[in-house]
């Protein structure tokens, strides 16, 4: 007799002695989560109307928050473009200064004071003040910050002065800032186009020898650079009083222990600053003396709100939808666990299909308006990022206050 071979009893099998069968495993962490967002990619996808509303909303969000925060930054950086461009090593200036174009005055025997210190190398006081200047082509007035020091010395520098400092110790000469706004007119093209010509400063003709690179501010629109002599032609002043010290300090030399010695040594009439400090005193003036950083910080919640309340409108809509679909998985087994990682993997689908474009069109918007409004507007990685993360957050919260619809999903209700 041939022997008959027994197979397997297959998977879920219940033996007639009532045996009960061992559970089924559950899939890991990693699998499920995977499971979950595939399910909730097929169900955002089998409404690709919806689905485009979704990263509509998104995407407009993410946009408005990226030129809130675009625009944050540029009109920032645009009012520390001056002491931006000052290169030197430190720097005095009075305590009661709260920004650079309403500088307070100084003794300027604090710039031969400091000399004292045997790391000092060189000292030059700096003069800072506003005057018109006429357009050469409509012959329209605009306001021009105007910055005199000693072109003898070199503690100070600028992008483009250091070939023009002997044209400009002749009296009544000028170097003009190249990325001024185009209201000024084309001062810097007639000068390329035809060397040195006079333009009318205040009510005082001077020469243009030279370009220097600076770029406009919350304070001017256009700067220029002079000797202390030529400056004070235009503002009649005190020489004793200056507005800023620039030092330049031997090579080698500790920056932090000259600046404690400085303060030490110096009346408590002045502050020491390193460039990094000065900048910075000058854009804490501009985010919390003003209401610029509370404006722009304000945009770029109610953008946040506005893609919030989107996101949930679309998630909400999708869940009641399929309320049927979800009761039915509830009824094979399926946990509220998991149904809520369903939901939150649409939000988190959202938030990068959402992001993508918007990323995009941001660069693009940045470039353009960078280009009609003179402003340093660039994308940083670390601004993507960041904004990154508050559209992922964004619809992740839009998620956990949709998940309440789940809460309807009864299977009894269904069958």
């Amino acid at each position: 007799m041939n022997e008959i071979s027994r197979k397997p009893a297959p998977a879920g099998w219940t033996p007639a002695d009532g045996t009960p069968r061992p559970p089924p495993r559950k899939p890991g962490l990693a699998p499920g989560l995977l499971l979950a967002v595939r399910l909730a990619w097929r169900q955002l996808r089998a409404d690709r109307a919806r689905l485009a509303a979704a990263i509509a909303g998104v995407m407009f969000a993410g946009l408005l928050v990226f030129m809130q925060l675009g625009f944050r930054g540029a009109l920032f950086d645009s009012a520390t473009n001056m002491l931006s461009s000052m290169r030197a090593d430190l720097f005095l200036q009075s305590p009661l200064t709260q920004v650079s174009f309403r500088p307070e005055q100084i003794p300027r025997v604090r710039a031969y004071q400091a000399l004292a210190d045997p790391d000092v190398e060189r000292s030059v006081p700096l003069y800072m003040s506003q005057a018109v200047v006429r357009n050469p082509e409509t012959g329209g007035r605009r306001a021009a910050q105007i910055v005199g020091l000693d072109m003898t010395s070199d503690a100070v520098q600028f992008t483009g002065l250091a070939p023009l400092r002997h044209e400009l110790t002749r009296p009544d000469t000028f170097a003009f800032d190249l990325r001024s706004r185009p209201e000024f007119g084309p001062i810097a093209r007639y000068f390329q186009e035809r060397g040195r010509y006079e333009v009318q400063i205040g009510n005082r003709s001077m020469e243009m020898v030279g370009l220097v690179e600076i770029g406009p501010s919350f304070g001017a629109d256009g700067n220029i650079i002079m000797s202390e002599t030529n400056f004070r032609r235009i503002f009649p002043r005190q020489a004793s009083n200056t507005d800023l010290i620039a030092l330049s300090l031997r090579p080698g030399a500790d920056v932090d222990a000259v600046t404690a010695r400085l303060r030490a040594l110096l009346p408590a009439d002045v502050r020491v600053l390193n460039h990094r400090q000065l900048v910075a005193t000058e854009r804490a003036y501009w985010e919390n003396g003003t209401s610029i950083g509370f404006i722009f910080g304000f945009g770029t919640v109610m953008g946040l709100v506005v893609g919030m309340v989107i996101v949930y409108q679309i998630l909400f809509s999708d869940i009641a939808g399929h309320l049927s679909e979800y009761a039915t998985l509830k009824a094979m087994g399926y946990s509220n666990f998991y149904l809520a990682q369903v939901v939150l993997g649409a939000a988190a689908i959202l938030a990068v299909l959402g992001f993508i474009p918007c990323l995009g069109l941001s660069i693009f918007l940045y470039d353009f308006v960078a280009k009609g409004t003179y402003l340093p507007l660039y994308m940083p990685v670390d601004r993507a990022i960041s904004v990154f993360g508050l559209v992922f957050g964004m619809c992740f919260l839009a998620g956990l206050l949709a998940m309440r619809k789940l809460r309807d999903a009864n299977p009894a209700d269904m069958f």
